[in-house]
């Protein structure tokens, strides 16, 4: 596995966002640095109070409601807190919802602009969701 792993998480599904979020906990916690950069639909359910109840795109999105697998939300928490992962809000989709800090979950960290975050990638992989 690489030394940096950087996300891009733009989908509101419920699929999309459980991937993400288990690539960032297993390889945060597998010592490898992560940054998540969150933005256009997936942005809203890292807000404070937010409904985390993301639709399904298919039948395995349903599968992972019924057998109760773990969050999303709990697993890109567990990033944060257990490894070397930082999840940034897109500082365009924070403009364009005129969210502010305090909007947002209190693991996730200051908002960052896409050039930052595609120059901190270099050199490592990058994962889209």
């Amino acid at each position: 596995m690489s030394d940096q792993v950087s996300i891009i998480v733009t989908s509101g599904t419920r699929e999309k966002l459980q991937m993400a979020s288990m690539v960032a906990s297993v390889a945060a916690v597998s010592g490898t640095r992560v940054t998540v950069f969150l933005s256009m639909n997936a942005l809203a359910f890292f807000r404070k109070g937010a409904d985390r109840n993301a639709p399904s795109e298919g039948e395995f999105g349903n599968l992972l409601v019924s057998r109760k697998a773990p969050e999303f939300m709990m697993l890109f928490e567990s990033a944060v807190e257990l490894g070397d992962a930082k999840i940034h809000p897109c500082s365009m989709a924070v403009d364009v919802t005129g969210l502010g800090k305090d909007d947002l979950e209190t693991f996730v960290a200051e908002p960052l602009g896409l050039t930052k975050f595609l120059d901190d990638a270099r050199g490592g992989q990058i994962l889209t969701f």
